[in-house]
């Protein structure tokens, strides 16, 4: 009988011996797997960090490429060719880079108002229909950074007159 009831002693130590070892590789696991999600929150972060950085420095030379469209317009009629064209090739330099980086204008004339791209400042009445709703000018170039409104456009909006009881 002793060695009966040794055995199941043995036994319910070796069960709970068991059930332990169990619970510990659970949690080891459940920890390689928070770990693992840990890891990848953070190198998620850090690349959202690294992007708005540089959306804010792109937003910050915004200024400088409207100085550049300005000069170019201003110069356009200049009898300075290569004063003309050095400009043009600075300006190109410029803007390549920093399209490269994730810059791209916004459209706006002809496309249907986006309020979430569009700043509307003025509306035109327009009698046809299919106008209303269509940006018919733009005052301010508006800029997406990868995704993100950097600037939006500002402009001026056909809307259809409702003179006459319509």
């Amino acid at each position: 009988m002793d060695k009966q009831k040794e055995g199941s002693k043995v036994e319910a130590e070796d069960g709970q011996l068991r059930k332990q070892l169990a619970d510990y590789k659970d949690s080891i696991q459940r920890l390689q797997a928070e770990f693992e999600n840990y890891k990848k929150r953070v190198e998620k972060e850090k690349l959202q960090f690294r992007q708005v950085a540089c959306a804010e420095l792109v937003k910050g030379l915004l200024p400088i490429v409207d100085s550049f469209e300005l000069a170019l317009k201003a110069i356009g009629g200049s009898s300075d060719a290569k004063l003309v064209k050095g400009l043009e090739m600075i300006y190109a330099q410029f803007y390549s880079v920093l399209e490269s980086q994730g810059l791209r204008p916004i459209k706006a004339v002809g496309e249907k108002l986006d309020p979430y791209r569009h700043e509307v400042l003025l509306q035109q009445e327009t009698s046809d229909e299919k106008q209303d709703g269509i940006v018919a000018e733009e005052f301010q170039k508006g800029y997406l950074f990868n995704e993100l409104v950097l600037r939006f456009s500002k402009v001026k909006v056909y809307r259809v007159s409702n003179v006459g009881g319509k």
